[in-house]
């Protein structure tokens, strides 16, 4: 593969190496959440970012793209290594860490929703590609932003909103 196949292999897999990491860092935070008031809304996050993984895996193969396991794999890693960063606290997770992780899969899921944006231009010149599958995937992706946002955003509220030191 080379010229434009190869720039569109790179792309595509770099993008399917962050889905799955995405999809890890959201399975975990919603086991996280079980028993909690929003454990419907990071169960049903999960789910979904889930299946976008396997769609963006579908789509590579549909187009005769390789997936680059070394990239999958790294993607996987980074995501446990990212557990072990340093809060503060030696037994139990910073109050932060659940803003910290919802920052992280905001930017995944806005990652994603670049690459389906990306994909439709492709499309316009590549049959294989469904338009209509794409919006939908861009629709979704737009809706788990938004899902995430207003999750993050109770996160930052439990974690500094009463919180009585002052920055300075």
């Amino acid at each position: 593969m080379s010229g434009p196949g190869l720039v569109l292999s790179t792309y595509l897999n770099d993008h399917y190496a962050a889905a799955v990491a995405a999809a890890e860092l959201a399975r975990r935070m919603a086991a996280q959440r079980r028993g909690s008031s929003d454990a419907g809304e990071f169960s049903a996050l999960a789910g979904e970012v889930a299946d976008d993984a396997r769609a963006l895996r579908v789509i590579l193969s549909e187009l005769g793209v390789p997936v680059r396991r070394y990239k999958t794999v790294a993607a996987w890693l980074g995501e446990k290594v990212g557990r072990l960063k340093l809060n503060g606290r030696v037994r139990t997770p910073s109050p932060a860490s659940p803003v910290v992780e919802l920052d992280g899969l905001g930017m995944l899921i806005t990652a994603r929703a670049g690459v389906w944006r990306s994909l439709l231009t492709v499309a316009r010149h590549d049959d294989r590609l469904d338009e209509r599958e794409l919006i939908e995937l861009l629709g979704r992706a737009d809706r788990q932003a938004d899902t995430v946002r207003r999750l993050q955003a109770r996160a930052a509220e439990t974690a500094f909103g009463a919180s009585e030191e002052t920055v300075g």
